[in-house]
């Protein structure tokens, strides 16, 4: 069955329908991972959101029910250039046809999705349409495409409830902005015993409990819109509990000390990001989905300092807080399928939380 994909600029593309049968209205955003396209379909940081994968195959070995980050799939669509028919893998327990259908994502294959990119990196992040309805009106659905905006997306991917995994180490309190199960698990590795709070939990809650270490995670959509959490989170900076904070995390930590943040062109989505240490000049690769930077020219020297920035463009990619147990990083330390390169900082938030403790 044909499926077409239609841009706000006018471009339509032509397919074939995959996945859910459905139309959706989204953003339209690339990622360059080769591999890993079960854990970008259930990274949270994707809802209100449609993905194009540049990698030309995707669905080469199947799905494995074990890699998902979260509890669902999160985009509202998805993008490629071949799915493939027969994934070959040891592991696999299902195809990706299979696992859109029953996630309810609709998608569209067969596209050219290298010029499609192209256009994105041209034009930046624009709204799109996926639909399988041939007598579309292309001026009409130009016009829905421009009013739409993802709002209210933290919320809508936060656990409901509290939960814990339990531990015999640190005690790390973990707020769920769309978190990624592996940034848990990555402390919990460690020993932690992590306990999982919905977005909108009070401070006062949190810090009741006396955790030695606060996480803050990633997750979907505009930082700035996030008011009230922001206002949370001046709360946690204010005590002095070690806190190490991640992508979304990252933005709504800087917000609360007024620092600004600002929409990119097109965004930083894949497995191959290079990031540098500006303490030590080394580079690492790092995995990264975002869409919003911190703002450095906003950046009080006396709250914060750049600790890390993007070699290919030279956005921020970290702070250290001044005088504070604080540190924040865009990317992510705890990426599945990889890099690796940065598992230290989990290292690093766990000395945070034994110098503390001993002083």
């Amino acid at each position: 069955m044909k499926a077409f994909l239609i841009l706000e600029d006018g471009h339509v593309f032509t397919g074939t329908a995959i996945g859910a049968d459905r139309e959706i209205i989204s953003e339209i955003v690339f990622n360059t991972s080769m591999t890993g396209y079960l854990e970008v379909l259930t990274d949270p940081s994707y809802a209100g959101q449609a993905v194009v994968m540049t990698y030309p195959l995707i669905g080469n070995y199947g799905i494995c029910y074990d890699d998902m980050e979260s509890r669902q799939a999160w985009p509202d669509g998805f993008i490629v250039r071949e799915l493939s028919r027969i994934p070959s893998n040891f592991r696999c327990q299902g195809t990706i046809q299979e696992f859109l259908e029953k996630q309810n994502v609709p998608g569209i294959a067969g596209i050219d999705t290298r010029a499609l990119t192209k256009i994105l990196r041209d034009k930046g992040t624009m709204n799109g349409m996926i639909t399988r309805d041939e007598n579309f009106d292309l001026d009409a659905v130009i016009a829905r495409l421009k009013e739409y905006s993802p709002r209210g997306v933290v919320l809508k991917t936060t656990t409901r409830e509290k939960y814990v995994l339990k531990g015999d180490g640190y005690r790390v309190a973990l707020m769920d902005f769309g978190a990624k199960d592996n940034i848990a698990e990555s402390l919990n590795k460690r020993g932690c015993e992590v306990t999982v709070y919905p977005a909108d939990t009070p401070a006062e809650e949190v810090l009741s409990t006396n955790p030695d270490g606060i996480m803050l995670s990633n997750g979907p959509g505009d930082p700035a819109e996030n008011v009230a959490i922001i206002q949370e989170i001046k709360k946690f900076y204010a005590s002095d509990v070690p806190i190490f904070a991640i992508c979304l995390g990252h933005q709504l930590m800087a917000l609360a000390n007024g620092i600004r943040t600002y929409k990119l062109k097109y965004g930083h989505r894949g497995g191959n990001h290079p990031v540098k240490d500006m303490e030590t000049g080394r580079v690492y690769i790092t995995s990264q989905n975002h869409g919003y930077a911190v703002d450095d020219s906003s950046i009080d020297e006396k709250v914060a300092v750049p600790a890390f920035v993007n070699v290919n463009d030279g956005t921020n990619e970290g702070l250290k807080y001044t005088g504070k147990n604080i540190f924040t990083v865009q990317y992510h330390p705890e990426a599945c399928p990889g890099p690796l390169d940065s598992g230290y900082l989990f290292d690093r938030f766990m000395k945070m939380m034994e110098v503390k403790k001993n002083a």
